[in-house]
């Protein structure tokens, strides 16, 4: 299947120093985006990289997705760098940082604030900052990314699962209300991706557990999320909102 065509896009990009937001940069790009990459943690490698290897540009930013002033300046850096914005992935999240397992009786307040801060509030701001300039396009597209733990539960992770099933609420809404300004809203859903972060934080044999009981039974990469996020940034998605889009290998049923 070729990749869809993104040339004369614009992208902002969150979360683009993890093995997942790199695998989304270096394919939008490729697929001939231009994207402002962002990340609280340093992506300008990934980003120098991307940029150098095209067909689409990169330029990196540091920014806190909770912080209005950091989200606004990567806004503006699209707008300045190259003339606009047409597309959103909010992949920024609290996940790696869960750390193990715990009860969600042994979860504390902060804990249950931090995962909400970021993975709701910062997905909503993001969203919010970028709304002026998605419509002096004429309207664009907004993928929010959520997990396939919304349908399954993950015990020990009551607050992640908590906060992307909110992510998901979030993308119906979004999609209800901005779709008057052209601006279509949708979520992808991964399912339990092998990545660093996943085997961080997950002891061994999760994740061959979770290959086994796939229809497609085998491990999942960051770069089988390729085809869904290029999909719902492109103009092949237009007539498509509201709508999540599990990407799992058949572990769930929607």
């Amino acid at each position: 299947m070729t990749a869809p065509d993104l040339r004369g896009k614009v992208v902002l990009l969150t979360g683009c120093t993890g093995d997942i937001g790199a695998t989304y940069l270096r394919a939008l790009t490729a697929a001939g985006a231009d994207v402002v990459a962002a990340d609280l943690a340093d992506g300008a490698e990934q980003a120098e990289k991307a940029d150098a290897d095209g067909p689409g540009s990169a330029v990196f930013t540091r920014c806190d997705i909770t912080d209005d002033s950091d989200v606004d300046r990567a806004v503006r850096l699209a707008v300045d760098r190259f003339g606009g914005l047409d597309a959103v992935v909010n992949n920024a999240a609290v996940y790696k940082a869960l750390g193990h397992k715990r009860p969600l009786e042994e979860l504390t307040a902060q804990d249950w604030d931090t995962v909400l801060r970021v993975n709701v509030r910062g997905t909503w701001q993001v969203i919010r900052a970028a709304l002026p300039a998605l419509r002096a396009r004429g309207g664009g597209r907004i993928v929010n990314v959520a997990s396939v733990v919304t349908r399954t539960g993950a015990a020990g992770f009551a607050h992640y699962v908590a906060s992307k099933a909110a992510v998901e609420g979030l993308t119906r809404a979004a999609a209800r209300e901005l779709g008057r300004d052209g601006i279509g809203v949708n979520a992808v859903s991964p399912g339990l991706v092998d990545d660093e972060a996943t085997r961080t934080i997950n002891d061994d044999g999760y994740v061959a557990n979770a290959a086994a009981s796939r229809s497609l039974p085998r491990a999942m990469r960051p770069d089988d999320l390729v085809g869904a996020v290029l999909w719902l940034v492109s103009d092949a998605s237009a007539f498509v909102s509201g709508q999540t889009v599990v990407v799992d290998g058949g572990g769930v049923f929607v």
